[in-house]
């Protein structure tokens, strides 16, 4: 079992020898790079983006993420993406029917403990917190601007080859972590065919844009005038969340709507603030209010991308593994894409040191063991939601307004990944090699 001091990142553990390739700098890739350095491995990061951008709008990360982030410089990098992060605990979230306007409940937020934060921010803000701690703090190498041609393993090692022109172009170690995201080349090695990516049937506009428009008018004024605010509308297939952060000067909103488009190599396009009327245009006229404050420049049409269960995430010689979005996309009303990402990456850095350098493919079988059924139930939770707010029985509401609440469910939010690791690897490596 982990002592304390290893588990709050105090101390670090002897080294393991195991070196490890992380593929991608999203969140999933830089915590399971953190991860292993923290269990003792060598690891380095390839990412094909040239630069660090602070892209993208707001992100969520439930207290099951918190208690992982609390565990990096002794709580250091969780109280910074705590100040990023939306605060509501004073004003809870408000959820109104879609033609009405009317707020049907108000959800309180419930206070987490302070080893186990939740945060809702700037995806770009609190990914730079994450970048920087494992650059700067920990100085794990972070390769940036380096593409991946392809993957490779045998017996005794894997790696990556980097696309042509580029120094040092093959690069191996005793395990790859593929965490570069639904196009993953990675997905290849692991399947041995390509598969390609769905549409859900859904697509989400969104946008991040500071609060001047929405002051200039008081029926939105209120809004950025309450501090930190957080407000759904949910109706016929639809719903619309809407926030305010950062004491109000900053504002975001996402509009999950029915979208057939094919998916090919693109599913993110610029949004167009006339459609976005149009698809409200029966619903409560403050939605459209709050949408015509936006900068059009600003709006993202985002297709949700539907990938089916893959029956495994771990190449033919157990060397190459794929990692959060990668493995296992998720709705963004699950609110836990990331958060399972990040438990991919501390579950799969326990399982190689305590099966050692000699064991790397049977550790990296049991890392899939031990996460596959609960990612599975955890993904299950995104449909859920989206079809309980999109196919609301308004007269069962009127009765039980508690009904249409964000579920908060204790089996994900109180799930400690590592401590489950390390109580679980032995029984589950015992499983692998009897079958």
């Amino acid at each position: 079992m982990a002592t304390n001091s290893h588990t709050n990142g105090v101390t670090a553990r002897p080294k393991t020898g195991i070196k490890v390739i992380v593929v991608g700098a999203g969140f999933g890739g830089l915590g399971a790079a953190i991860e292993c350095r923290r269990q003792g491995h060598d690891v380095e990061i390839y990412e094909a983006f040239p630069e660090l951008k602070a892209l993208g709008d707001i992100i969520s990360f439930g207290p099951n993420a918190g208690r992982i982030f609390y565990r990096w410089s002794d709580g250091d990098v969780a109280r910074r993406m705590r100040s990023l992060s939306i605060d509501l605990r004073k004003y809870g979230f408000n959820i109104h029917k879609y033609d009405t306007g009317e707020i049907v409940i108000n959800q309180k937020t419930p206070e987490y403990a302070q080893d186990a934060p939740n945060f809702n921010g700037h995806r770009g803000e609190l990914h730079e917190v994450v970048f920087n701690h494992a650059k700067d703090v920990l100085g794990i190498p972070i390769h940036l601007g380096h593409k991946i041609q392809t993957y490779f393993e045998d017996n005794k090692q894997a790696g990556i080859v980097l696309e042509s022109g580029e120094k040092h172009g093959k690069i191996s170690a005793d395990v790859v972590i593929a965490a570069d995201g639904v196009r993953s080349r990675a997905r290849k090695s692991v399947l041995g065919y390509e598969d390609k990516p769905k549409s859900s049937g859904y697509a989400v506009w969104r946008a991040w844009f500071s609060n001047e428009d929405m002051l200039a008018d008081p029926a939105t004024a209120q809004f950025c005038n309450n501090g930190d605010t957080f407000n759904g509308w949910i109706g016929p297939d639809m719903h619309f969340l809407f926030s305010t952060i950062k004491g109000g000067s900053d504002c975001c909103w996402v509009l999950t709507h029915p979208d057939e488009h094919d998916i090919d190599e693109s599913w993110s396009f610029p949004g167009k603030i006339s459609e976005v009327k149009e698809a409200l245009k029966d619903w409560d006229p403050l939605c459209t209010r709050i949408v015509s404050k936006t900068p059009e420049s600003l709006l993202v049409d985002w297709k949700l991308v539907y990938r089916d269960p893959l029956p495994t995430w771990v190449s033919p010689s157990g060397r190459i593994l794929l990692l959060g979005d990668s493995a296992h996309p998720f709705l963004p009303t699950s609110a836990q894409g990331a958060t399972q990402a990040l438990e991919d990456g501390v579950v799969i850095a326990v399982c190689l040191r305590r099966g050692g350098k000699e064991n790397v493919p049977v550790s990296v079988r049991a890392h899939e063991k031990i996460r596959y059924d609960r990612v599975r139930e955890t993904q299950k939770t995104g449909e859920s939601t989206r079809d309980m707010w999109h196919k609301t029985d308004w007269e069962k509401v009127k009765k039980e307004p508690e009904m249409i609440q964000f579920p908060r469910q204790d089996w994900i939010f109180d799930f400690d990944a590592e401590k489950n690791a390390e109580e679980t690897y032995d029984s589950v490596v015992k499983e692998l090699l009897a079958a």
